[in-house]
């Protein structure tokens, strides 16, 4: 009884390496009705720079399936190419670093490299992706935030500009802007802006192309710094109002 036991055990221990060594093998052939080599008048520059887009697929596709390539002259075009010596091809679509040694002795029919390996290995075929569980963002509360004084998008500010009181120096400091004019990407800053208040009120997103710049007139804004007793240097830039829609989401499993 117990040496049967054991064998019983034995024999679950070998069947179980054999299943897990058969889920390991498994593979997914590489679909090739959208597969195109590489067109150049030179053909060993075409077989590297498919190679380089994707060494598996080329070797499957354009010499197992379709016969673009031929063994011989795909293993002469790249079998002076490797990572190790430096080098590598670097091409339009990527890069080529060498064939692995299972692919070696499949180009050469056994001269170099190792045979024997299954076509997963020599090809190497994309592995099945595990399902994951999927979520989904669900709206929990929304909240419309409108245009008033307090919603404001800052710009950059012009150079200063100066004045023996704070109006000449504020008007200089405008002039310079004017004529100056900094690049301002008001969707952007209108976005941080409304970000920033939606989560001051414990949303946790603005929705999707709510935030914008309202379409009243652009308003000054400054920094004045007294230089002297009545001597100030002033610089300018502008505001604009925004608005958004705040929003509370959660993920939910689908």
């Amino acid at each position: 009884m117990p040496k049967l036991f054991a064998v019983s055990i034995a024999l679950f221990l070998l069947l179980s390496a054999g299943y897990g060594l058969s889920q390991a093998a498994r593979s997914i052939p590489w679909n090739c009705d959208d597969w195109q080599p590489y067109a150049h008048a030179d053909r060993t520059t075409a077989i590297l720079e498919s190679l380089a887009e994707n060494r598996g697929k080329t070797l499957y596709c354009g010499i197992d399936q379709s016969d673009t390539f031929a063994k011989a002259e795909t293993w002469a075009a790249g079998k002076d190419r490797n990572e190790r010596d430096d080098t590598v091809y670097w091409g339009e679509r990527g890069s080529f670093r060498g064939f692995i040694a299972a692919q070696e002795g499949w180009l050469t029919e056994g001269e170099s490299g190792i045979t024997g390996q299954s076509i997963a290995t020599i090809f190497e075929f994309p592995r099945e992706k595990k399902k994951r569980r999927r979520w989904k963002t669900v709206v929990v509360e929304e909240q419309d935030i409108l245009a008033d004084g307090s919603r404001l998008a800052y710009g950059p500010m012009g150079g200063a500009g100066n004045g023996n009181n704070q109006a000449e120096a504020r008007s200089f400091g405008e002039s310079d802007y004017n004529q100056n004019p900094p690049a301002v990407d008001w969707p952007a800053l209108a976005l941080a802006a409304a970000v920033a208040h939606c989560r001051s009120l414990d949303y946790n997103r603005v929705k999707s192309g709510s935030a914008a710049t309202v379409a009243t007139p652009e308003n000054w804004y400054y920094h004045d710094i007294l230089t002297g007793p009545t001597f100030f240097s002033s610089r300018a830039g502008k505001t604009r109002q925004w608005t958004a829609t705040c929003q509370k989401t959660e993920r939910r499993r689908r």
